[in-house]
C-alpha cells in the first residue's frame, strides 16, 4: 500500500493551470485518506475557476493512479476561505512620506531581487487610487476566482500580484472612493486573495501616513517597513514623518532606499547628481537603519517598466537588494 508521505509529496508538485504554481505552494491539499478501498483526496477549490478544478482533479487522479499500489483514487474538493490556507513567512511594506519618490518602483525591485534569489514573493498594491505594479510588469489579465477566494496573477517570472488596476474594466479608469472604501479593498486584497505559501509578500503602500498606509500597517502582521526618498533637501522632514509613523505602530525599519540618486553618463564616465548631493549616509542615520540601496536614474530601466518588462532589467541594483536585505531579516 503506498504511503501518505508519498502521495502527500506527489500531490505537491502537481501545477495548477495558469497560476505558474502548484499545489503545494497554494497550500490547497486538506487531507488524504489511505485504506484497502484506495485513496481519497481532498483539496480546497479557493480561488479555483470551474475549468481550473476540473482540470486540476483530473490530473491529480492520473498522477496518484499512477503510483504503485495506490489502488481507486477519488478526490473531493472543500470550500475553504483563503485567509485560512495563506501562510506567508515575511511582509515587508514599502513606505515614501509623499508621492512621486519612486515607492512602486522600489517594491517590484525588491520582489525581482528575492525573487532571482529562490523565494516565492508576492505583490500587494495597495495604491487604491495610483496603482502602477500591473503596467510596469506588463500584467493585464484579470484575477479568477470564486466564492472562497481570488488567485492573483502571475507575472512572466512567477511572482503573484493583486492591484486594483487588474478588476477595474478600463486601467485608466479613476478610482474615486473615500477613506473606508479603500481601507475594505486593502484588506481584501489581503484576506480574500490565495496567496498561498509565500517567502515575502511586498506592499507597495500608497504615500503620506494617512488612512490608507495605516490600515495596512494596523491590519497586516507585518516584518519590517522599507523607507524610499530622493535626494532633496525636502526628504530629511518627509523621511521623519514616515519614521515617526512606524516607531509609533511599533514596525519595524529594515532600511532606506534612496532613488533618483545620480545619472551616470557612460561618455565621460561620472556619476551626476541631478537632485543634489547623495543623502544616503544621513538618511540611514536618522533611520538607525541600513542603506539598501542607491537607485540610478537610468533611461533603460525606465523603458522597461514602460514597456511592462521591468523584470529583464539587469542592473546591479537588483543583486545588492536582495544581499543587503536578506542580511537584515537574517
Amino acid at each position: 500500500m503506498v504511503e501518505e508521505k508519498a502521495v502527500r509529496e506527489a500531490l505537491e508538485g502537481i501545477g495548477i493551470i495558469g497560476t505558474k504554481r502548484t499545489i503545494g505552494q497554494l497550500n490547497l491539499i486538506r487531507d488524504i485518506v489511505i485504506s484497502e478501498e484506495g485513496i481519497k483526496i481532498y483539496l480546497a477549490n479557493t480561488g479555483l475557476a470551474p475549468m481550473m478544478e476540473e482540470i486540476t482533479k483530473n490530473t491529480v487522479q492520473k498522477t496518484i493512479e499512477e503510483m504503485d499500489g495506490a489502488g481507486k483514487v477519488t478526490v473531493e474538493y472543500t470550500g475553504v476561505k483563503a485567509q485560512e490556507l495563506n501562510e506567508v513567512k515575511n511582509i515587508i511594506a514599502v513606505m515614501s512620506g509623499k508621492g512621486g519618490v519612486g515607492k512602486s518602483l522600489v517594491s517590484g525591485l525588491v520582489a525581482i531581487a528575492l525573487k532571482r534569489a529562490g523565494y516565492d514573493v508576492g505583490i500587494l498594491d495597495a495604491d487604491i487610487t495610483g496603482p502602477s505594479i500591473p503596467k510596469m510588469f506588463g500584467v493585464s489579465l484579470s484575477p479568477t476566482g470564486n466564492e472562497s477566494g481570488i488567485m492573483p496573477v502571475m507575472s512572466k517570472t512567477g511572482i503573484g500580484m493583486m492591484s486594483i488596476n487588474l478588476i477595474l474594466p478600463d486601467e485608466g479608469e479613476a478610482v474615486i472612493w473615500r477613506g473606508p472604501l479603500i481601507a475594505n479593498a486593502i484588506k481584501q486584497f489581503g484576506n480574500d486573495v490565495l496567496w498561498g505559501k509565500l517567502d515575502y509578500l511586498i506592499i507597495d503602500l500608497p504615500p503620506g501616513t494617512a488612512d490608507a498606509p495605516l490600515t495596512v500597517m494596523q491590519s497586516f502582521p507585518i516584518t519590517g517597513v522599507i523607507i524610499v526618498y530622493t535626494p532633496q533637501d525636502l526628504v530629511d522632514m518627509i523621511v521623519r514623518k514616515a519614521l515617526s509613523m512606524a516607531t509609533k505602530l511599533e514596525k519595524k525599519v529594515l532600511g532606506v532606499v534612496e532613488n533618483m540618486s545620480y545619472l551616470y553618463v557612460p561618455e565621460i564616465d561620472k556619476k551626476i547628481e541631478i537632485f543634489g548631493k547623495s543623502r544616503g549616509e544621513q538618511m540611514a542615520k536618522t533611520a538607525n537603519a541600513p542603506l539598501l540601496g542607491q537607485i540610478p536614474i537610468d533611461p533603460e530601466m525606465a523603458k522597461l517598466c514602460d514597456a511592462g518588462s521591468i523584470e529583464d532589467y539587469e542592473g546591479e541594483i537588483i543583486t545588492s537588494l536582495s544581499e543587503k536585505l536578506l542580511e537584515v531579516l537574517k
